[in-house]
């Protein structure tokens, strides 16, 4: 379904994840996709927006790897973005003060978006909501929002980059890429060196690697797999596998229980310093000195200057090419005066349109000379 101020990028498949039970996390109750959705939104605003709303639950919501991933904006206005878009009711900032069975206790920080605009009202009460739930799951130690060490390389394309197109009609051979041995299986092959008298073979090996991969899952080390096999040997042992596979089931170690978590206490955090409603005064997910700091122009002329151009470069050079195919079909040039719109216009709003239509998932129309 397209927006109504669509976003010019989407996220790439590659977008980072952030640990597990962090990142984006969906409030839910969401309304289907409308033109509406973020038309409240200031044109950068309702971009940044489309382009979360299409990130997966449990992508990285850090406004530094936001920017790394978006073609056109830079910390600072994804910041400045990620403020706005709290204050419009999108997108909540929540520290959860989480309990475990085992008695220990710590803070996280959860980041909560709703395609829905939401009221201050609803966010307060989802919050209360969250006071009790088990969290066993996703209780995770460290803030879901502390990414300022993690840096994202992005190199800009080159020539040397650029692999050139294969023939057609010729199909590229491509070389299988060979999977490393795993943590279990390289144990298994390790043992001959530790005891001479555990010669395993690579169908021991491949056999046995389900058993080896259990003990590691229960808690155990690749230290403890060796000890468990190879301690009180008998002299001779005539059947490697068999023996290894016998002590492998019988010693296997217990089933290790997670404690479980829930949640004992919600509170809101800012959007931007990360300060909770502890010791300031949180209005619509922002606290008042970050709302004071926030630029009267949301959208800098250096970001206006850089879509314009985009758009004027690709429009000109496929203007070009649309008239010289016109040129060819009616055996000559036609002047502009003779066409109710210059052919460079047509093109420029032809070339946007399909440019939020790709954005959004739909299709592209064909060029209607």
């Amino acid at each position: 379904m397209a927006y109504a101020h669509p976003s010019a990028a989407l996220p790439s498949p590659s977008h980072p994840m952030a640990k597990t039970g962090y990142g984006k996390r969906l409030a839910g109750d969401e309304d289907p996709h409308a033109d509406a959705d973020f038309a409240h939104l200031l044109p950068r605003e309702a971009e940044v927006a489309v382009f979360i709303d299409h990130l997966d639950t449990g992508h990285s919501m850090a406004h530094k790897v936001l920017a790394a991933e978006h073609p056109r904006y830079g910390q600072q206005a994804m910041l400045t973005s990620l403020t706005r878009i709290t204050e419009a009711g999108h997108l909540r900032w929540i520290k959860e003060h989480i309990t475990l069975d085992d008695h220990t206790m710590r803070w996280v920080t959860r980041t909560y978006w709703s395609r829905t605009r939401r009221s201050p009202e609803w966010w307060a009460q989802f919050a209360r909501e969250r006071h009790g739930k088990d969290v066993t799951r996703d209780h995770q130690p460290g803030l879901a929002r502390v990414e300022d060490g993690v840096t994202i390389d992005v190199p800009a394309a080159c020539a040397s980059d650029i692999e050139p197109e294969p023939e057609i009609g010729i199909e590229p051979e491509v070389e299988p890429e060979a999977q490393p041995d795993s943590a279990a299986y390289r144990v298994l092959a390790g043992l001959r060196a530790a005891d001479a008298r555990l010669r395993l073979t690579e169908g021991d090996c491949r056999s046995l690697e389900p058993l080896a991969e259990e003990w590691l899952a229960r808690g155990a080390t690749s230290h403890d797999i060796t000890r468990a096999l190879t301690d009180g040997l008998p002299p001779t042992v005539s059947n490697p596998g068999g023996f290894a596979r016998r002590r492998l089931e019988s010693k296997m170690p217990p089933q290790q229980s997670e404690p479980r978590a829930r949640v004992t206490r919600v509170i809101m955090a800012c959007a931007t310093c990360d300060q909770d409603e502890r010791t300031v005064k949180i209005d619509r997910g922002v606290c008042e000195n970050c709302r004071q700091e926030l630029p009267d122009e949301p959208v800098t002329d250096e970001d206006m200057v850089k879509e314009i151009e985009e758009i004027a470069h690709l429009g000109t050079t496929s203007a070009f090419f649309l008239r010289k195919k016109l040129e060819r079909r009616t055996g000559g040039p036609v002047p502009d005066t003779f066409r109710p719109v210059p052919i460079e216009d047509r093109v420029f709003y032809h070339y946007r349109d399909n440019r939020d239509r790709i954005a959004n998932g739909l299709p592209s129309r064909r060029w209607n000379p």
